[in-house]
């Protein structure tokens, strides 16, 4: 199949960023990678993916031969960035971005949290912006000496939209592109929404199996006390959402986040495996950032205040 968007670049090719432009790429689209770590492992071997359901695997394909680069200015102007940096990473996408844009380059932003959008839109222009949520678990498994790997355990959905305008064509070639690749992805019209409740499911589950000792989650379904502050949780992040943007999470939706990650079984959320690694954490962006825009709203968030908290104690924050 031809591509459709023209060339795309993905910066940020961690567990998010590898995934969706493998599926891109197996779909037909022309992708190019920036990498650094796995870079000779996947120009040598190519990048899989692995889709389970369970235990089981359902669906896994190879893309022997990829397009990887180890700069921006070596992959050049392009029709489509696909940014699925950490938050922590943010203040880079002023360094890489510039050798990849011609004037009519749009910038699509994979990212948790809030303010990544609008850090896009000052630096870039916000007609080109649009942000992703991606409702999905991943890890990124291999060595340098293994073949590089995506493994899906929940393939979930995206919600894609347009920094501060309703979506429009271009959102809903891009969405028509994801689908293609086997991806559910829908264009929505309100992409500040969208990233109030994809907090509903980071803010407790990414930050109790931090704050909680370093564990999965189902250890935290399990224990009646962290369950209850999951929902404790869910709830600041829902008032918070209807006084900031006065748009309401339904009931129905929180409870839908606690049924779909029983399934996930002992999964890693993507904070944890930076904690455990080491390495910084996006604890301004997922629950900084919305405690702020809560206080400026006159919201008490008690439980968000005190994770946050215990977050700013125990993890590298940049």
């Amino acid at each position: 199949m031809a591509a459709t968007l023209g060339r795309i670049a993905i910066v940020g090719s961690g567990a998010v960023g590898a995934y969706y432009g493998a599926r891109l790429a197996h779909a037909g689209e022309d992708v190019t990678f920036l990498m650094r770590r796995d870079l000779a492992a996947v120009r040598a071997r190519g990048l899989a993916v692995r889709v389970f359901a369970g235990q089981k695997p359902r669906e896994s394909f190879h893309l022997p031969r990829v397009a990887a680069c180890a700069t921006t200015a070596e992959i050049g102007p392009v029709d489509l960035v696909i940014v699925g940096l950490k938050a922590t990473a943010d203040a880079a996408m002023a360094e890489l971005l510039p050798p990849l844009l011609h004037e009519r380059t749009a910038v699509l932003t994979l990212q948790n949290g809030l303010g990544s959008d609008e850090l896009a839109g000052r630096l870039f222009g916000p007609e080109r912006v649009l942000g992703g949520l991606c409702f999905v678990c991943l890890n990124r498994v291999g060595g340098p000496d293994d073949l590089p790997a995506i493994e899906c355990y929940h393939a979930g959905t995206v919600s894609l939209g347009e920094l501060g305008r309703p979506a429009g064509e271009r959102a809903r070639a891009i969405a028509a592109a994801f689908q293609r690749g086997g991806v559910k992805c829908t264009p929505a019209d309100d992409l500040a929404a969208i990233r109030w409740r994809k907090l509903v499911w980071n803010v407790p589950f990414n930050g109790l199996s931090i704050a909680a000792g370093g564990i999965t989650t189902d250890r935290i379904l399990a224990d009646p006390a962290l369950l209850a502050e999951v929902h404790a949780l869910m709830r600041e992040v829902q008032a918070a959402a209807a006084a900031v943007l006065g748009v309401a999470i339904p009931d129905e939706f929180l409870r839908r986040q606690v049924e779909v990650t029983g399934p996930m079984g002992a999964y890693r959320p993507s904070s944890l495996i930076d904690y455990l690694d080491g390495k910084a954490v996006e604890v301004e962006a997922i629950w900084g950032e919305p405690l702020r825009r809560a206080r400026a709203a006159g919201v008490a968030t008690p439980h968000l205040e005190k994770l946050y908290a215990r977050l700013r104690e125990v993890c590298v924050v940049r």
